[in-house]
């Protein structure tokens, strides 16, 4: 029997995006290639201006790319309409940023229920699949605390939690732990890690640490546009 071939989560192919005018345009994608397979920690790396949250942004269907192709799952989104574009990033994608983003008002718990309820899943079944996300994090015993009442750490693992609460098949990650200090920057990434190898999500995660992006699956370094593969 055939070993049996797995596709990829996200193909990048040849991505192009300028900013500006005639003469004053900044060419920040030049052919930008990449592929992610599931459960792949890919580091994404580059000086600060290379254009790593653009790229990010094309990758997450959050902006349009002058050209090239953006495939999630075999389907070419670059080109789909707004409506086509928000359906996608809400069934395949989860987001997780530097500074958490969760909503002050809702506990810990409610974060994580709330963009399941937006997908339609009943009240009961979302709180249950948060409260497992949460838990398995280490966050059990911090459920029904609001942001202000959770340490750093335990906001940024809530919004781990949030991204993942709707199973995507990508996760796109801007410096999650950029915000935090070395001893809890390190827990929060070797959590985020073993979600992403139990849960089989694709993952594009972009970092300054040199030493984290060495511990995960691969590397691709951006540079003058394009996206290099970093030998390990």
């Amino acid at each position: 029997m055939k070993d049996a071939v797995i596709e990829p989560i996200l193909k990048l192919a040849d991505l192009r995006r300028s900013f500006g005018r005639g003469d004053a345009q900044i060419h920040v994608l030049t052919g930008a290639s990449a592929t992610l397979y599931p459960g792949q920690a890919v580091a994404l790396v580059g000086p600060s201006g290379a254009g790593k949250s653009t790229l990010l942004h094309v990758a997450g269907l959050l902006e349009t790319p002058d050209s090239g192709q953006v495939l999630v799952q075999g389907r070419d989104c670059a080109k789909m309409g707004d409506e086509e574009r928000t359906r996608v990033r809400r069934a395949e994608m989860g987001f997780v940023y530097q500074f958490h983003q969760l909503l002050p008002e809702f506990s810990a718990l409610e974060n994580v229920v709330i963009p399941q309820l937006i997908r339609g899943r009943s009240q009961k079944a979302a709180e249950e699949r948060a409260t497992e996300l949460l838990s398995n994090i280490g966050l059990a015993t911090r459920l029904k605390h609001r942001p202000a009442e959770l340490s750093g750490g335990e906001q940024q693992r809530t919004a781990i939690c949030r991204a993942l609460a709707n199973s995507p098949k990508l996760l796109l990650a801007d410096e999650p732990t950029g915000n935090l200090d070395p001893k809890t920057s390190e827990h929060v990434f070797s959590e985020l890690i073993a979600l992403i190898e139990k849960t089989g999500v694709a993952a594009l995660i972009a970092t300054h640490n040199m030493e984290l992006a060495s511990r995960m699956h691969r590397t691709l370094r951006l540079e003058n546009g394009l996206l290099v593969e970093v030998a390990r």
